[in-house]
């Protein structure tokens, strides 16, 4: 099966329009199922989904393993990503720190092609800036590893607008991978401007706003008692059910159009442009159908004014730290303010 494609930016890196986050299948959202996830991964390959995601963090290193696994007689159709500078604690697993050294760099990147089982990775991020280290050292070691052909395209992570010009004036930057949806929209503005300025492809995560979007969690009760999401400030009780109008908003919608919330909710930030690529997370098969079906809705300028008018409630992580690669909240220019 083919899918529409879209080109990140003018990078020139042409993927499935929708990608799959593999993040989930391995840790943070409850109980894992490699069996399933693998399935997961074949059924969105056979289906066109060709843009993977996913991080040496996650897990940590497990997600790679796992995402190598499934491709192993696949890697030609595959987009892969990965990514490199939130290092955990082995012995303390909600311990992180951020590394962007160039000799770290090219230590992870070696590390993590090991893990996949492949010889070159299409797109390596940064995953969090480091603010003790100048963007510009770590990028220009990220070059040398395009130079090596261990790397085809270069990323950065919730990086800001002057940041992304500062690492763009070392080396082309492919994508900027940052949270955005109708309940995450703090990216507009400056850095989506400076992203298309500069022809940077834009891959939103979370595109859901972590499941909350698709109507199916109205309470904390409803996430697994190991599910990070009850750490967030927006999954309180108090936040969710301030937030259900904007959920109520975007099922009033889906229900004129036919929909689910879930295929709403994803064409809204399709709409967005044509250098936005999604990658809705998942382990299930039957998801991520679901999400490719956001495909066929069309919304017209009447559902965008609609939607655009709902302000969601609630910092998106308050003070937390280090949580599902989440980075404090900073002021200066080498971090977008999570």
């Amino acid at each position: 099966m083919t899918l529409p494609t879209r080109t990140l930016g003018r990078s020139g890196l042409t993927v499935s329009t929708l990608g799959l986050g593999c993040m989930g299948m391995s840790e943070f959202y409850g109980t894992r199922d490699d069996a399933e996830s693998i399935a997961t991964i074949h059924h969105a390959l056979d289906l066109g989904v060709n843009f993977l995601d996913t991080a040496d963090m996650y897990g940590p290193h497990t997600n790679e393993k796992l995402v190598g696994r499934a491709i192993a007689d696949r890697r030609d159709d595959v987009i892969l990503a990965t990514k490199f500078g939130i290092v955990r604690d082995p012995d303390d697993p909600n311990s992180r720190s951020i590394n962007g050294r160039p000799e770290y760099v090219r230590s992870a990147c070696d590390a993590s092609l090991a893990r996949l089982g492949v010889d070159h990775i299409d797109l390596y991020y940064q995953h969090r800036v480091d603010p003790d280290v100048p963007v510009e050292d770590t990028v220009g070691a990220m070059a040398e590893l395009v130079e090596a052909g261990k790397v085809r395209y270069l990323g950065l992570s919730e990086a800001a607008a002057e940041t992304i010009r500062r690492a763009h004036a070392v080396h082309p930057i492919a994508a900027l991978q940052s949270e955005w949806s109708l309940w995450s929209r703090d990216i507009e503005g400056s850095i989506v401007n400076t992203c298309r300025e500069l022809g940077v492809g834009i891959v939103p995560y979370s595109p859901l706003g972590r499941g909350f979007l698709t109507g199916t969690i109205t309470s904390v009760n409803d996430l697994d008692e190991d599910d990070v999401r009850r750490r967030f400030p927006r999954f309180s009780q108090e936040a969710l059910e301030r937030n259900l109008e904007l959920v109520t908003h975007v099922t009033k919608i889906a229900k004129d159009k036919g929909c689910h919330p879930t295929h709403v909710a994803l064409a809204w930030l399709l709409a967005q442009g044509s250098d936005v690529v999604p990658i809705p997370g998942t382990r299930r098969r039957q998801y991520l159908e679901a999400n490719i079906a956001a495909l066929e809705v069309d919304l017209d300028a009447d559902d965008l004014a609609a939607l655009d008018v709902m302000v969601p409630v609630g910092d998106r992580y308050g003070d937390m730290t280090f949580v599902a690669g989440v980075t404090p909240p900073r002021s200066d220019e080498d971090q977008h303010q999570s």
